[in-house]
C-alpha cells in the first residue's frame, strides 16, 4: 500500500485536493473536521493508495464532496471559515512527497477585493493626472536640434 500522487488548491469557499489514480476502483473517501481520508485501488496494476490527512483548519464535513473521473478523484472541502486563506493543506509544517500544489487553478483571491482593486485605480488616476507626457526631451536621438557640444570637429590626419 502506497499513497496517491495529489495535488491541491485553495478558493474562497473550498479547499481542493485531486488524487491522481487513474480507473480507480474500490473508492472510499471519509471527511472529518480536520480529516481527509482517501483509499482506492488503481485499476491498470490494482496497487492500493491509501492518503490520511490532517487538515490545517476544519471543514463542514456534510457539505464536502468528491467526484471521481476516469483519471483522478477530486474532493471538494467545504471550509468552515469561508474567505479564510489556507497557507498549506496540513496541519504541520512538513514536506510530504506525494502532495504538491496545483499551480494551474491557484488563484490568490484574497488579493481581489474591490478595495485593492480601489487602490489601483487610484493609482492609476494618480500617474495620469501628473501629466508630462508633451514636455518630456526626447530621448531616442531623432531631435534635428543641434546639441552644445555639437562643433566641427576637426578631421583625422592619416
Amino acid at each position: 500500500m502506497q499513497p496517491a500522487t495529489a495535488k491541491w488548491y485553495d478558493t474562497r469557499d473550498f479547499v481542493c485536493i485531486e488524487f491522481c489514480v487513474a480507473d480507480s476502483k474500490d473508492l472510499k473517501v471519509n471527511f472529518g473536521k480536520k480529516k481527509c481520508g482517501f483509499s482506492c485501488v488503481r485499476g491498470t496494476d490494482n496497487v492500493k493508495h491509501e492518503n490520511e490527512i490532517d487538515l490545517f483548519d476544519e471543514i463542514d464535513e456534510n457539505e464536502s464532496k468528491h467526484k471521481r473521473t476516469d483519471r483522478s478523484v477530486l474532493c471538494y472541502l467545504r471550509k468552515a471559515q469561508p474567505g479564510k486563506a489556507w497557507p498549506r493543506l496540513t496541519e504541520d509544517k512538513v514536506k510530504l512527497t506525494w502532495l504538491g500544489t496545483d499551480f494551474n487553478n491557484w488563484k490568490d483571491w484574497e488579493d481581489d477585493s474591490d478595495e485593492e482593486m480601489g487602490k489601483f485605480d487610484q493609482l492609476s488616476d494618480m500617474m495620469n493626472s501628473m501629466g508630462g507626457g508633451d514636455d518630456l526631451p526626447d530621448l531616442d536621438g531623432d531631435d534635428d536640434s543641434a546639441d552644445s557640444d555639437d562643433e566641427n570637429l576637426p578631421g583625422l590626419e592619416d
